[in-house]
């Protein structure tokens, strides 16, 4: 008998726990500050206001998830520019266009929050790479007009005034040449004056102080994890942190397994290894990240015993609050930009397992909702005066 009180027990508390984060979630303004929804929409031509099979967003099942701000990432890679970024853009507005009732373009925090308030998703815009102004200051001011909330100065390509992670550290780009240069502090002093988020996500650790010697607002850095505990150059050293703590700003939290686990790299490895000539093949007809991805989905269950467990995103958010506190920390999945994201998150419909997880590394309603959206709020307010 006793046995079966602390059963009725135990599922009781249960069922309130849940309870209670489920009234969490649906209470916050839940904001994502990075995905990658606009290159696949354009390059596959996939309606995202309609529920999809594939992908990581969809209209759909961001309203399950209870997502209320998404930031549209707008990327392309070194070959890309500025007419790219427009026609990414373009799409968007298609979008907002054919589902007027359901998605609307926001610019600032009251705006969002209006948004919000209607049920309506508010859609931001966030350029994932400086080398799509075409080295111009007045197309910053053009993709500002249009939208643009922020501007990564660089994504994994360098530009001819700012220096990107993956080739400070590879060598690629000599220590005296790193950096940003007289045009590329202009950029920043450019974003101040129009309330444009600079995004320090990607950039070199020269690009990064040089960024926050020259910036008057707080920044963003809108898809970075902990290099402490996962030293790879896409992540941010405890001194990067705790500048940024320092700038008042905000660090959102990469969901790619690849950036939080310091041990997926060499399992996925082994992972595509073993399906080499599936690779290869797949690789052939349709290029290697699709590939990847069919390979994923066909080997599904071996693929997810190699993916990390949502703790270990906690961990690192755990990690950012203990250095620089509570009020610098939110989320940018990066989803539909990675191959592969913690177990149990398959989509943006998967943001309540976010709020489950943090409850119960004991963040209490108040600090769980500064990250899961009240951060960047302030951070947009803060950039915009609005």
């Amino acid at each position: 008998m006793k046995y079966f009180i602390l059963f009725f027990f135990l599922l009781a508390e249960n069922y309130v726990f849940a309870q209670n984060a489920n009234k969490i979630h649906q209470e916050a303004i839940v904001i994502d500050t990075h995905g990658d929804i606009l290159y696949n929409q354009i390059m596959s031509g996939t309606d995202i206001g309609k529920l999809q099979s594939t992908g990581n967003f969809d209209l759909m099942r961001a309203k399950r998830g209870g997502l209320d701000v998404q930031f549209f990432s707008v990327w392309c890679d070194e070959t890309g520019d500025y007419a790219i970024a427009n026609r990414q853009i373009d799409s968007l507005y298609s979008l907002i266009k054919r589902y007027p009732d359901r998605i609307k373009l926001v610019r600032t925090a009251t705006d969002l929050e209006k948004a919000v308030h209607d049920k309506m998703l508010a859609a931001m815009i966030g350029v994932e790479g400086g080398h799509m102004i075409n080295n111009r200051l007045d197309y910053v001011d053009s993709l500002a007009k249009r939208g643009m909330a922020y501007l990564t100065l660089t994504w994994n390509n360098s530009t001819s005034w700012s220096s990107s992670a993956a080739e400070e550290k590879s060598g690629k780009v000599k220590p005296e040449n790193a950096g940003l240069n007289d045009f590329g502090k202009q950029v920043v002093m450019r974003l101040n004056k129009l309330g444009v988020l600079v995004d320090l996500s990607h950039v070199g650790e020269k690009t990064f102080f040089d960024a926050l010697a020259v910036t008057k607002k707080p920044v963003i850095a809108s898809h970075s994890c902990v290099y402490a505990l996962n030293p790879v150059p896409r992540n941010l050293t405890d001194n990067q942190i705790k500048a940024i703590g320092k700038n008042g700003g905000v660090i959102s939290l990469n969901f790619y397994s690849g950036f939080l686990d310091s041990t997926y790299k060499s399992k996925q490895k082994a992972f595509l290894t073993k399906y080499d000539a599936e690779l290869k093949t797949l690789s052939s007809k349709f290029g290697r990240s699709i590939a990847i991805d069919t390979l994923i989905a066909k080997h599904k269950k071996e693929a997810d015993e190699i993916r990390p467990p949502i703790s270990l995103l906690v961990k690192h958010i755990n990690h950012i609050v203990k250095l620089i506190g509570i009020n610098h920390v939110g989320l940018g999945a990066d989803f539909d930009g990675a191959e592969s994201f913690p177990l149990g998150m398959n989509s943006v419909a998967d943001y309540p397992k976010i709020t489950k997880a943090l409850l119960q590394n004991g963040y209490s309603e108040a600090d769980i909702k500064k990250i899961l959206g009240e951060n960047v709020i302030r951070l947009i307010r803060e950039n915009k005066g609005s």
